[in-house]
């Protein structure tokens, strides 16, 4: 398990940044002024400029990326129950995803800001992990008639 998780944790450390930065597009055209904002102004003013904070930013979400590709290895953990294997995903990517989210200016430096992003994030999770149950109760619903028609 720990081979396939550094396999995954590495493929998935460029989809995170790919992913990081299809938010960034998504953002700007939401909420700029019709410039490409790559990075918070407050992370770049932290860290003494945009080209440091794009780096830096690339950096984590590389780690985001690879951390929850790694952690999907968990979901072939056969004799843990499936409350366990979700519970244990959902606890990586929170510490994984929570303190990057706060020290890229990512959500709103409050209980109420960190309350708010966290709420987003577990229905994010939930809906994620609903959509992948429910496809693969169906394929395995398919592969069954099969094997009771044979």
């Amino acid at each position: 398990m720990k081979k396939i998780a550094l396999q995954r944790g590495l493929l998935g450390m460029p989809l995170g940044i790919a992913i990081g930065y299809t938010i960034t597009i998504i953002m700007s055209l939401a909420f700029g002024d019709g410039s490409y904002q790559a990075v918070m102004p407050q992370v770049a003013e932290q860290v003494g400029s945009e080209m440091s904070a794009i780096v830096v930013q690339a950096l984590l979400m590389a780690l985001v990326g690879g951390t929850s590709a790694a952690s999907s290895a968990i979901w072939e953990v056969d004799h843990w129950s499936i409350v366990k294997q979700t519970g244990i995903y959902f606890f990586l990517l929170a510490i994984s995803l929570l303190p990057i989210s706060y020290l890229m200016h990512w959500m709103e430096r409050s209980l109420t800001g960190f309350l708010i992003y966290f709420g987003g994030f577990v229905v994010i999770f939930i809906i994620m992990w609903l959509s992948q149950y429910l496809i693969w109760k169906s394929k395995i619903k398919k592969v069954n008639e099969k094997l009771r028609s044979s």
